[in-house]
Order: C-alpha cells, then structure tokens, then sequence
C-alpha cells in the first residue's frame, strides 16, 4: 500500500512521494484512514500533523457520506519546503460546496475547516469522476 513512503518522503532534497489508499476497502472507517495517514507523515511536526488529519478527515468523510464508488486517496509529501497533498477521488458528480450542507442540521462545516486550514484546495472534475484536493504547508519534525 505504502511501503517505504515515509523514509523516502523525509529525506533531505529528495522527490515528491505519494501514497495511495483505495478508500473502498476503509468504507466508514475514518479512524482507519487517519491511523493511516499519521504513521505515513509521522515525520512533520505534531501541530501540522493534526491539521493534515482534520483535512483527510473531512475529505475521506466527503467521500464517503456523499460521493460514489470507487473512491481513492492519495497523499503526496513534497519536501524542502514541506508541503502535503491530499487528492480523494469518487465517481459521484456533485460538487463539494463551502459552508453550506445538503444534510442539513449542523453538517456541512467540513469545507470551510479545509478551506480555514489547507493553504490551497479545489476540485478537479474528470469523465468519471472528481478529485477534491488539499495542500498544506507543513514543518518537519
């Protein structure tokens, strides 16, 4: 899945890695997904590692409350400066809004957070699907 991503993402000058996670096989494991994503960046700092787990949060739970199978993330670590990508990908064609929930009730918060924390975000809409996309700015640790 992710075998050596973190020793050759953390090294000085070195390339872009990225991750990927076929989300269909997490379906409502979030937790699974964040336990995930902090043993893959476990070497950016504590306080940027929260905001990355908060970000996938919101964009795998995107994923999954909203969109449609096959769903994948990716989490690409670009270092010197660090920044951390992460791309969630599903088939559904409705688009993430910011700030307002079709659920209702005290949903539809998750957006504006990514929004308040990534340093850029967006969406990507392909034949068959979408990527909604975060970056991050992050120290190591």
């Amino acid at each position: 899945m992710c075998g050596g991503f973190v020793s050759s993402a953390g090294r000085p000058g070195g390339t872009p890695r990225t991750c990927s996670v076929d989300l269909d096989d997490h379906v409502g494991n979030v937790a699974g997904v964040r336990h995930l994503t902090r043993d893959v960046l476990r070497h950016i700092s504590n306080d940027d590692l929260e905001d990355v787990l908060l970000v996938v949060t919101e964009l795998v739970s995107n994923a999954f409350d909203h969109g449609e199978a096959p769903r994948l993330m990716r989490l690409t670590v670009t270092p010197r400066p660090y920044v951390v990508r992460c791309e969630v990908d599903d088939a559904a064609e409705r688009l993430p809004v910011l700030g307002r929930s079709r659920s209702g009730g005290f949903r539809g918060r998750g957006m504006v957070l990514v929004d308040e924390l990534a340093t850029a975000w967006g969406v990507v809409p392909g034949n068959d699907f979408k990527t909604v996309w975060a970056e991050l700015k992050c120290e190591p640790r």
